[in-house]
C-alpha cells in the first residue's frame, strides 16, 4: 500500500509540475499552493550520572548513546529539520531545585550541519539529576510553531526525578494542546518502573515506547522515528474484531487499531473482486511481560471455514512487536453477466496468538494489536513477484528443475570430453 502511495504521490507530483510549467508567470505566482512546512524532531538525551553504568555492549550508556546518535546525524533525512536537547547535563550537586532545572538545548531545531551536531555531542559527559518533565516542557516550546509534523524522542536510563511535575502528565498537557505532537521514548534498562513511565508518556501523545539494550538496536530505532517524521505513519481507525466471521467488522484498505488477550481470536471481513488481490499485515506489540515462545498467525478463510493462505511468526525471548502478513490473489471470472464478474468475495481474516505470561502479569486489557489491509490490482502478467516466483511457487520449482537438468547435462558434457583427451594424450 505504501508502495502504491508513493506512486501515486510522485505522479500526482509530474502533472502539477507541467500544470505550472503551463500557466502564465504571474498566475502561479498568485495561485501556486504554499510550500509544505518540514518536519521537526527533538532529540532529548538523559546525560544524568547513571549513564556511566557500563552495561551496553561493553561501553557506558553515555558512549552508547553518543555513537547511536552520530550515526542517526549521518543519515537524518534532508527535509528534516533536527534539534537536540539534554537533561542533567550541567549541574553535578545536590540542589534539587537546581537539578530539576537542568535541561538545555544543545543544538537548535534547524536545517542540520551534521559536523557542529556531532560536535556538540561529543562534549556530553554524564552529570546529574533526571528531570524528564521539564526537559518534554522545553522540548515543546523548540518545537512551537508552524503546521508541519513535530516529533520528540526521548532517551532516558531512569525514572524522573523531579517530582512533582509528573512527566506523564506533562505529556497529557502537551496533547490536549491539540499541536499534534508525538512523542516517542526509549527505555535503556529494562525495569518495571522505568517502563511504566515511559509507556504513560508515549500513549498519552499517541507515540510508542521500545525497550533497548544495545547500540545498533538503539541506533536503529531512532533513526526509524526520525524517518517516520519525514514520513508520517497513518493514524489507526479503532476496530473490534469478533470472535467468529459471521459477525465480524467488514474493514476497508487501511489502518487499524484494536487488543487481544492472550491466547486468543479475533475475525475480521475483507471484500474482494475478482482481479484484485488481497494484502494484510498484523502487528502485537507486547507491551508487558511475557513468557519466552511465542507467536502470532494471520489467516484467511472463506466464509465456510476453508483455509485460503495463512502467514505466521514465532519468537523465543524477549520482543516489542511480532509482525506477519499475507497475500490473496483472486481471479478473473469467466462468467459473461456484468455482475458476476464484479462480484466480491468475502475473505475471512483470523488474527491469533500464542502469547503467555507469568501469573502476576494482567491481562486485562489485551496486547496492542495493528491490522494493515490494502486491497490492490491483483498480478497481471509473469513480471508481478506475486504471479511469477512467490504468489505461485510452481514457477519458480519449474524454473529450477530446468536450471538443474541443463547444469546436469553440460557438466557431464564436460567431463566426458575432459576423460577423452585425457585418454588421447
Amino acid at each position: 500500500m505504501i508502495t502504491r502511495k508513493r506512486l501515486a504521490a510522485r505522479a500526482c507530483g509530474l502533472l502539477a509540475a507541467l500544470a505550472v510549467g503551463l500557466l502564465p508567470a504571474s498566475a502561479t505566482a498568485a495561485d501556486g499552493p504554499t510550500a509544505k512546512e518540514p518536519p521537526k524532531v527533538d532529540l532529548v538525551l538523559d546525560v544524568s550520572g547513571s549513564m556511566r553504568a557500563n552495561d551496553i555492549d561493553g561501553q557506558s550508556r553515555m558512549a552508547a548513546a553518543k555513537q547511536a546518535f552520530n550515526e542517526v546525524i549521518d543519515s537524518v533525512p534532508d527535509e528534516v529539520r533536527l534539534g537536540i536537547r539534554t537533561l542533567g547535563a550541567t549541574y553535578p550537586g545536590d540542589d534539587k531545585a537546581l537539578g530539576c532545572k537542568d535541561t538545555k538545548q544543545l543544538y537548535p531545531v534547524g536545517p542540520l550541519n551534521r559536523t557542529e551536531a556531532k560536535t556538540a555531542v561529543a562534549t556530553l559527559a554524564p552529570t546529574g539529576w533526571t528531570p524528564i518533565g521539564p526537559a518534554l516542557l522545553a522540548a515543546a516550546q523548540d518545537l512551537d510553531g508552524g503546521d508541519g509534523t513535530k516529533r520528540i524522542v526521548l532517551i532516558t536510563d531512569g525514572e524522573d526525578t523531579c517530582a512533582p511535575l509528573d512527566p506523564c502528565e506533562v505529556a497529557r498537557d502537551i496533547a490536549a494542546k491539540g499541536i499534534h505532537l508525538v512523542i516517542d521514548t526509549l527505555g535503556l534498562v529494562p525495569d518495571a518502573k522505568i517502563r511504566a513511565q515511559l509507556t504513560c508518556i508515549a500513549e498519552a501523545t499517541g507515540g510508542t515506547y521500545t525497550s533497548v539494550q544495545h547500540t545498533a538496536e538503539l541506533s536503529s530505532r531512532v533513526k526509524q522515528l526520525v524517518d517516520r517524521a519525514a514520513e508520517p505513519v497513518v493514524n489507526p481507525v479503532a476496530t473490534e474484531g469478533a470472535k467468529q466471521c459471521a459477525n465480524a467488522p467488514r474493514l476497508k484498505p487501511g489502518l487499524y487499531s484494536d487488543r487481544e488477550t492472550f491466547g486468543e481470536h479475533r475475525w475480521y471481513r475483507v471484500d474482494v473482486r475478482p482481479g484484485q488481490e488481497l494484502r494484510a499485515s498484523v502487528s502485537i506489540a507486547a507491551d508487558r511481560a511475557v513468557n519466552n515462545d511465542y507467536g502470532v498467525l494471520l489467516r484467511a478463510t472463506t466464509v465456510h471455514g476453508r483455509e485460503i493462505v495463512r502467514g505466521s511468526e514465532a519468537g523465543d525471548g524477549r520482543t516489542d512487536v511480532l509482525s506477519t502478513g499475507l497475500r490473496y490473489p483472486k481471479a478473473e471470472t469467466d462468467a459473461e453477466d456484468d455482475a458476476a464478474k464484479e462480484a466480491a468475495e468475502t475473505v475471512c481474516l483470523q488474527v491469533s496468538n500464542s502469547f503467555s505470561a507469568p501469573a502476576s502479569v494482567k491481562t486485562t486489557p489485551g496486547m496492542p494489536v495493528e491490522l494493515t489491509i490494502d486491497v490492490v490490482d491483483g498480478p497481471g502478467g509473469a513480471s508481478d513477484a506475486a504471479a511469477f516466483g512467490l504468489g505461485r511457487g510452481w514457477w519458480l520449482l519449474a524454473v529450477l528443475a530446468l536450471v538443474g537438468l541443463a547444469a546436469g547435462v553440460v557438466w557431464g558434457w564436460i567431463s566426458r570430453w575432459r576423460i577423452s583427451v585425457w585418454r588421447t594424450n
